[in-house]
This record gives C-alpha cells, sequence and structure tokens, in this order.
C-alpha cells in the first residue's frame, strides 16, 4: 500500500502518555493530499506518484501547472513532490489522507532546516576555539592553523570553515508518530522536525525498519 504524504509544520507542543509522562511533540498539518501523477516503468522508466497538497489561487500557478492539474479536475495545488513506488495502488485523482498512518509507526520525514546565515567553526563544526589565557587577544573563537607551510602549501578543498550554515535537505529518521487526528488534518510527532514554522515537510513509511 502507498504511504506519503506533504505536510506544514505547525509547531510543537507536549503530550502526556498513558504512564503520564509529558512527551515533547511536534505538530504537522498533514493532507488533504491529491494525487496529480502516477508514473510507471512502462512509460516514464521509473515508477512514482506525486502527490499535490495545499490549495492556491489559479493566478499564483502557470498555464502549464494548470493544464497538468485539470487533466484530473484538481483545485489548483500549490505544492507538488514525488514519491518513488515499486507498484503504485493508487489513482490519479485519488485523496489520501492522515488516515493512512497510526499511532506508534515509525516515519522518516523531509524538511528543510533554519538558515542560520554566515557561521564561525564554533557554531558551525563546535570547533574548541582558541585557549582563553596567556594574553591572548582575539584568537577566541578562530579555527587555528590551517594546514602545513611548505608542503603541501595548500589547503586541503573540503577543510572546514566558516561559511554558511543551514538551509539544507535534512531528514529525521525512524520518528514515531505519537497521535493521528483525521477531523483536523494533523500528525503529532516525537521529538523535533526539520525547518521553521510553516515550513514544508514530507513525511514516508520509516527507511529503517
Amino acid at each position: 500500500m502507498f504511504k506519503g504524504l506533504i505536510g506544514r509544520k505547525v509547531g510543537m507542543t507536549q503530550v502526556f502518555d498513558d504512564d503520564g509522562v509529558a512527551l515533547p511533540v511536534t505538530l504537522i498539518e498533514a493532507g488533504p493530499c491529491y494525487v496529480t501523477q502516477v508514473k510507471t516503468l512502462e512509460k516514464e522508466g521509473y515508477a512514482s506518484v506525486q502527490l499535490g497538497f495545499e490549495e492556491a489561487k489559479p493566478k499564483r500557478l502557470t498555464g502549464g501547472q494548470l493544464g497538468h492539474l485539470k487533466r484530473n479536475s484538481l483545485p489548483p495545488l500549490k505544492v507538488l513532490r514525488e514519491f518513488r513506488a515499486k507498484s503504485p495502488d493508487v489513482s490519479e485523482g485519488d485523496t489520501i489522507n492522515v488516515n493512512i498512518f497510526e499511532n506508534g509507526e515509525r516515519v522518516d520525514i523531509i524538511g528543510t532546516s533554519k538558515g542560520r546565515g554566515f557561521a564561525g567553526v564554533v557554531k558551525r563544526y563546535h570547533f574548541a576555539g582558541g585557549p582563553r589565557t596567556h594574553g591572548q587577544s582575539d584568537r577566541l573563537r578562530a579555527p587555528g592553523s590551517l594546514g602545513s607551510g611548505t608542503t603541501p602549501g595548500r589547503v586541503f578543498k573540503g577543510k572546514r570553515g566558516p561559511g554558511r550554515m543551514g538551509n539544507e535537505r535534512v531528514t529525521s529518521s525512524y520518528v514515531r508518530v505519537v497521535l493521528v487526528d483525521p477531523e483536523r488534518n494533523l500528525l503529532a510527532v516525537d521529538g523535533s522536525v526539520p525547518g521553521h514554522k510553516g515550513s514544508i515537510v514530507v513525511l514516508k513509511p520509516a527507511r529503517k525498519q
């Protein structure tokens, strides 16, 4: 059975389990998602399911996007994502809701991490920085020596240094589903999820079972 959803991160809160222990959870408004296209091995060369999420004004989409959705009489959808599926058992135009997942199920959640801008090595890679004593003045959060002198006489490619941090695709693996609320299209998952409030996330069954 095909399982996959597109959602929007709402934020974090807490719920209490049967033993009265408070669990930090992230709320995700997931679905309803529409099956906008089913790709097959014979026609496209690989099998996958394309889902659409969140209605938008028609003027926000291009003519090609609107035509792609009108094939199956679907509303204008803001977000489209593709899910690989060996044998898709859904049809174009179908609707998928949060009730495909159950309490206690494990999922992988893919999102874009928060952008931190230009960051130094202490924040970016947890470098220790320089000594805090013996008259050192401005080397507190500096990276230190980057390489040797005559040989090789250069800095090796891939050396960790300051630079742009965050704003990258991140996957949280094997996250437990704590709560499923089909009436409000809400999922609560254990712990944190990549991205800021309101960011788009993709949910799939966990690869590491």
